[in-house]
């Protein structure tokens, strides 16, 4: 007899269900895998031993050419034979996919299916009836006691069985689980045998599915996306509310457009910042690289002869064309954006200073030369025809969208797939790792800081042409924290060497709808710094949490 329950099932008698299916269908794998010894496996085996010999170093070329000659010569053979059973094979593999069609799911897995189930009723009912009888010791324990040091230690053991009981209750649902997922996974085992690991779509989503489910924990699910539901509801609350206060909706498409207008120059600097954070530092200095950058542009853009000064000498910059001045602004910006970040990215890397210090020290010298230079003056609009030439609207279509779009895919594609991206994350996840390893910390951490300028650059120049012009000192005062909580409400964890370029899309995108959803509501703007510091704040617990669990 398997239990008390006839639905739950013994190892043995798990094993005996699944018997049929194996005999038959490993009968077919024996032949499929006959057919394939002198076919596809030969021919996988040749193309390796190829590779390895044209990257052997210590081969003469001659001896190399005549030695793949001779394998290709044999790989031809294999190509043949495996064209010659591929027709056999597939009708193999069709067989014995109809078969587990057919059987596998009701002979075999909903039947274990049943049994995981029953057996977690079972299990919370011993579970259940473990704490009762812990609790009645319990009880009978206290009342022959009398000291209250003996009661203390009797609550302390009592509170510790009762934990030894959840730990083991625990343990029996997830060997359940276990045993359910490896019997789904199981059918996926075969074909995938069968099929050289080529699945369909269905197939391949199944898995997934089934995966993320037998992965599944709540509390990690929470600490990852609790944030974003918080945030969620935020901007469902803000939908409802707006449509009663302003008599208009939220999230019309203009308003949409507007956001990821304005988000656009932000998503530069806080990509910016992006990989700085991955390697536990920050940029205090964003802001005043943005006035300077703005300040910088508009000069040199300026609709005409420049009304303010530049340590008293006032720029005329009218004789250049129109386009050569855009592209020239664009060039200073970047120059000047990046020679800064330099200065601070060879502190940090060169003498381990915190890019705290460094970045403040930038930021003040920034702030300091700029303010002096211009008297602290606005440089009014540049020529109005060079907004229209590089983010001109297409049927209402701002493209300064696409320069983000564009700036996103650049940096992702550094981050992901090349070896400077990969070692910024080895770098920020352990440094010391990374150097016995053989990378460079100082060169990584200058890299880090030279793209950042880089893209501090062109996102002020972008402001500049959103803006019209309006260059200041005192412009970009407070994007600092901006571009750095979107960083960290996206998942880039200031722990090191975690985080991706869609987190920190997500966070910048989230944090200008909020500011934008807040100003068509008329809030104050001094509230809108105090939900921008509660969400921070949100934002650096829950990382903190992941990294106390991950520890």
């Amino acid at each position: 007899m398997a239990s008390e329950n006839k639905k739950i099932l013994t190892a043995e008698e798990e094993l005996k269900l699944r018997q049929p299916i194996d005999e038959y269908v490993g009968n077919i794998q024996k032949q499929i895998d006959s057919l394939r010894a002198d076919g596809t496996e030969k021919a996988v085996s040749l193309l390796n031993t190829i590779d390895g010999i044209k990257r052997d170093k210590t081969l003469p070329a001659d001896q190399k050419d005549k030695q793949v000659a001779a394998l290709q010569a044999q790989l031809q053979k294999a190509r043949e034979v495996e064209t010659k059973n591929k027709d056999e094979i597939e009708k193999l593999v069709s067989d014995a996919e109809a078969y587990l069609k057919a059987h596998y799911d009701n002979e075999y897995y909903q039947p274990v299916k049943a049994s995981c189930e029953e057996e977690k009723v079972l299990a919370k009912q011993k579970y259940e009836q473990k704490l009762a009888e812990l609790k009645t010791e319990h009880e009978k324990t206290v009342a022959a006691l009398s000291d209250n040091q003996e009661i203390k230690d009797e609550n302390y053991v009592y509170k510790n069985r009762q934990f030894d009981a959840k730990l083991e209750y625990q343990r029996e649902l997830q060997s359940i689980k276990d045993r359910k997922h490896e019997a789904f996974s199981y059918e996926y085992h075969l074909i995938d045998l069968m099929r050289m690991s080529k699945f369909t779509f269905a197939e391949s989503w199944a898995q997934r599915v089934e995966n993320y489910r037998y992965t599944f924990n709540r509390r990690s699910f929470l600490l990852q996306n609790g944030l974003y539901i918080a945030i969620i509801l935020i901007f469902v609350m803000l939908c409802i509310i707006t449509p009663i206060l302003k008599g208009s909706p939220l999230l019309t498409y203009n308003n949409i457009l507007n956001i990821l207008q304005q988000a656009s120059p932000r998503m530069f600097l806080a990509l910016g910042v992006a990989g700085l954070i991955l390697l536990t530092g920050t940029d205090l200095s964003i802001g005043r690289m943005m006035g300077m950058g703005m300040t910088t542009a508009t000069i040199i853009m300026h609709q005409g002869i420049n009304t303010g000064a530049v340590f008293g000498h006032v720029f005329d910059f009218t004789g250049i064309p129109i386009i050569g001045r855009a592209f020239l602004a664009l060039l200073v910006c970047v120059i000047f954006c990046t020679i800064f970040t330099t200065i601070a990215g060879f502190f940090t890397a060169r003498f381990t200073m915190h890019p705290f210090i460094s970045t403040m020290a930038n930021m003040l010298i920034i702030f300091g030369l700029v303010t002096y230079a211009t008297k602290g003056v606005s440089f009014g609009a540049i020529e109005p025809s060079i907004p229209k030439t590089f983010i001109p609207k297409v049927n209402g279509f701002p493209t300064i969208i696409l320069w983000a779009v564009a700036a996103i895919a650049i940096v992702w594609f550094i981050w992901n797939k090349t070896t400077f991206g990969k070692n910024l994350y080895a770098v920020g996840g352990n440094s010391e790792a990374a150097s016995v390893s053989g990378i460079s910390v100082f060169l990584v951490t200058l890299g880090a800081f030279v793209m950042a300028g880089v893209l501090y650059g062109f996102g002020s120049w972008l402001e500049c042409l959103r803006m019209v012009g309006s260059g200041s000192a005192a412009y970009g005062q407070g994007w600092e924290m901006d571009a750095i909580a979107a960083c960290v409400v996206g998942g880039v964890s200031f722990t090191g060497g975690i985080g991706k370029i869609s987190g920190v899309v997500v966070g910048v995108i989230i944090f200008t709808a909020l500011t934008y959803s807040l100003t068509i509501l008329g809030i104050d703007t001094n509230l809108q710094f105090v939900f921008s510091g509660i969400i921070i704040l949100v934002a650096v617990t829950l990382d903190c949490l992941k990294y106390v669990q991950k520890k």
